[in-house]
């Protein structure tokens, strides 16, 4: 009997009380809580490494195309005209197709169906004669098929500057900028044209600009409500000494509808032609 008893107390033992199912229970949520947050942010980091690692592929063919097609460094483009760089397109020595400017290149697949766009500026450089240029290339992706983004009207005879036309896909744009008040911030010089939209939003937080004179990449840091247009950069501006005169800076804009920012990556090299 006593050993049966025994048995009985240690069966009834063997059972969790609803207070530890209950502490279980709330580990496991904390836990799955913090499990599920982690998700999002290993997809976005996991979507930002494919797509840098997209964009090196698209900016090497985009500079084998280059060299493919050839920049005339004595081209009349490239000696005057409101800024100091020049589109590409502006001064190939050979015919483009507009398919070309699209990844993958492949002609079998429709070019509304591909979702990377490079552009890219050209800036001669060293002395009068110099067949060296500076090429900055624009990787940007492109999201819908019906999104559209504005580009400078007639680049090439400046007839309409500084009109803005929209087109199907992701191109550098030239933005006025005047130094600001302190060494690292920059204005957005906000032409408000009627029918155009306020330039100040072309330049954003986490957004890359090419300077127009030198080249020089910067990436911004913010964009101030306060003064309107005013943006921090992450190094000293130098706009070979233009203060307080306009320059300008080439940026890739937000879609014209809006959305999320498209340039995911600038690139350069100096090519000889």
């Amino acid at each position: 009997m006593e050993n049966e008893n025994i048995m009985n107390y240690e069966l009834k033992n063997k059972g969790f009380s609803l207070t530890e199912v209950l502490m279980a229970i709330g580990i496991f949520s904390v836990a799955m809580i913090f499990i599920a947050g982690a998700f999002p942010v290993a997809i976005h980091f996991t979507t930002i490494a494919s797509e840098q690692t997209i964009a090196a592929v698209v900016a090497d063919e985009a500079f084998a195309k280059i060299r493919l097609y050839g920049v005339n460094p004595l081209d009349p483009n490239m000696q005057s005209g409101r800024t100091i760089q020049v589109p590409f397109e502006n001064v190939k020595v050979t015919d483009i197709n507009p398919n070309e400017f699209a990844y993958p290149s492949d002609p079998a697949v429709d070019i509304s169906q591909k979702q990377y766009y490079w552009s890219a500026i050209c800036r001669r450089v060293g002395n009068i004669g110099s067949r060296d240029v500076q090429v900055t290339v624009f990787v940007s992706r492109k999201i819908g098929t019906g999104t559209t983004y504005y580009v400078r009207d007639d680049y090439a005879n400046w007839t309409n500057w500084p009109g803005l036309v929209t087109v199907d896909y992701p191109a550098a744009v030239p933005v006025g900028v005047q130094a600001g008040g302190v060494n690292d911030e920059i204005v957005i010089t906000d032409l408000d044209l009627p029918i155009d939209p306020h330039e100040e939003t072309f330049v954003n937080d986490g957004y890359t600009i090419v300077e127009d004179s030198t080249g020089q990449v910067y990436r911004v840091l913010q964009r101030y409500g306060a003064p309107a247009g005013t943006v921090q950069l992450d190094k000293v501006w130098n706009a070979n000494g233009t203060y307080p005169l306009t320059t300008y800076v080439w940026v890739i804009p937000p879609p014209a509808t809006g959305g999320r920012y498209p340039c995911v990556g600038v690139f350069q090299k100096v090519i000889r032609f």
